[in-house]
């Protein structure tokens, strides 16, 4: 199939390669166009100079940039995606936005009769590369039904959840849930160490019983040894926290937690440390 993929970081240079290697002719586009040259001298298909010029017959485009404004800014105007795509095609958004911008965009593909989907995703840069990310999708069955196939070529599962907008809900849900355990590891090995245990033999034990979790199995042994110059960015969770609190306060839904561990995170940042892995949170109570 010929697909599109526009932006290719940590994220999307890796899903778009899963696209390539499963035998999809791939044009892609980059804001550093010398990104996206080394990405095809590596992959093959072809770099594009806009984002419309990589949509131009493409059945499906991918995206997978950084925020709201970013979004906006590849898909609109006579540049953005939109302008290049025909009725019946497919834009699917991997970004991590907020459901308001979902929505906004999913009416204006509508009106060039091209169906949106919103597909955030969890699994970080390395299930990215590995292909087993877990995709959380919004937007209308049939255009979901139609992608499925291709979300395969780098998800261990996908999902549609409800209309346009409900996948970036479910993200919102995800770091929720993310943002507290990660505070509940730091505190946990904060407590840990001040008690003098060895908190490699604590949480060995620990990752066996009811505590056990992804974070806990592949954060504690990072967090212990101080390292964090890999994983998810503290400003890229404020971002996403920032957009969690927002829908919730239009929601009326109460996030404590979720408030607490977004100030701790804007400690982090303020003291030049917004570029390390969010489970740097430990280092504040050292």
């Amino acid at each position: 199939m010929n697909v599109a993929f526009l932006c290719l970081g940590a994220m999307g240079a890796p899903m778009a390669g899963h696209l390539a290697a499963a035998g999809h002719a791939v044009a892609v586009w980059n804001r550093d166009a010398a990104k996206a040259r080394a990405w095809t001298q590596r992959h093959g298909g072809t770099a594009a100079e806009t984002p419309a010029a990589a949509a131009r017959g493409a059945a499906v485009v991918f995206a997978c940039t950084g925020d709201d404004a970013a979004l906006r800014a590849i898909t609109l105007g006579e540049d953005g995606a939109f302008a290049a795509m025909e009725r019946g095609e497919v834009f699917v958004d991997h970004t991590t936005v907020s459901a308001t911008v979902t929505r906004e965009l999913a009416e204006a593909a509508a009106a060039r009769g091209v169906a949106f989907v919103d597909a955030p995703v969890s699994g970080g840069e390395e299930g990215a590369k590995r292909g087993q990310l877990t995709v959380m999708a919004g937007g209308d069955a049939a255009a979901f039904a139609q992608v499925e196939p291709l979300l395969a070529c780098y998800a261990k599962k996908a999902v549609r959840l409800g209309p346009p907008g409900a996948g970036q809900l479910a993200k919102m849900v995800n770091q929720i849930c993310i943002a507290g355990l990660v505070e509940a590891l730091a505190e946990g090995l904060h407590f840990a160490e001040r008690a003098g245990l060895d908190p490699r033999a604590v949480f060995d034990v620990l990752s066996a019983g009811a505590a056990g979790s992804w974070q806990m199995a592949n954060r504690t042994p990072t967090m212990i040894e101080r390292r964090f110059d890999f994983g998810f960015a503290v400003d890229w969770m404020r971002k996403d926290l920032g957009i969690a609190l927002d829908e919730a306060r239009r929601r009326g839904a109460r996030l404590p937690v979720t408030a607490l561990v977004d100030q701790l995170y804007a400690e982090l940042a303020a003291r030049g440390r917004g570029r390390l892995d969010t489970s740097s949170l430990v280092t504040l109570f050292d």
